[in-house]
C-alpha cells in the first residue's frame, strides 16, 4: 500500500468502476430500465463498492480503510443478490447474469486481498 498514492491506482477500485459502468449500461436497457426500484438499488450497490474503496482510502487510517473495505465487499454481495432477481424476472439473460456475477466475484476477491493487506497494517 505504501506505493499507492491515489485510490484510482487501486485495482479494486478500477475493477469496481468497470463493474458499476456495466451495471449502469445493463440496467438502462429494456424492461430493467423501467423497474425503477430494482434498477436504482443495484446501481446504488455497484456505486457503493467503488465509493467505499475511495472514501476508505482517503481516510488515511488503516482501521478505517479496513472497515470501508468490509462495506464495499458487502455491497458486492448485494449486487450478486440483485442479479438473481433480475435473472429470475427476465430482465437479463443467463449470459449477462454470469458475466456480471463473475465481475462481482472478482471484485470481491480483490477487495478480500486488499483487506488482508490493510489488516496487517492494523496489527
Amino acid at each position: 500500500m505504501s506505493g499507492i498514492k491515489r485510490f484510482e491506482d487501486l485495482v479494486a477500485w478500477q475493477k469496481s468502476r468497470d463493474m458499476a459502468a456495466t451495471i449502469y449500461k445493463t440496467t438502462g436497457e429494456g424492461s430493467f430500465s423501467k423497474d425503477f426500484a430494482l434498477r436504482d438499488q443495484i446501481r446504488r450497490a455497484a456505486v457503493s463498492v467503488m465509493s467505499n474503496i475511495a472514501e476508505g482510502f482517503e481516510r488515511k487510517g488503516s482501521k478505517e480503510f479496513h472497515q470501508f473495505l468490509v462495506v464495499a465487499k458487502a455491497s458486492c454481495a448485494e449486487v450478486r443478490s440483485q442479479l438473481y432477481v433480475a435473472l429470475d424476472v427476465g430482465y437479463i439473460n443467463k449470459n449477462i447474469f454470469e458475466h456480471l456475477y463473475e465481475s462481482s466475484v472478482e471484485v470481491s476477491k480483490i477487495i478480500s486481498g486488499l483487506r488482508a493487506s490493510v489488516a496487517k497494517q492494523c496489527e
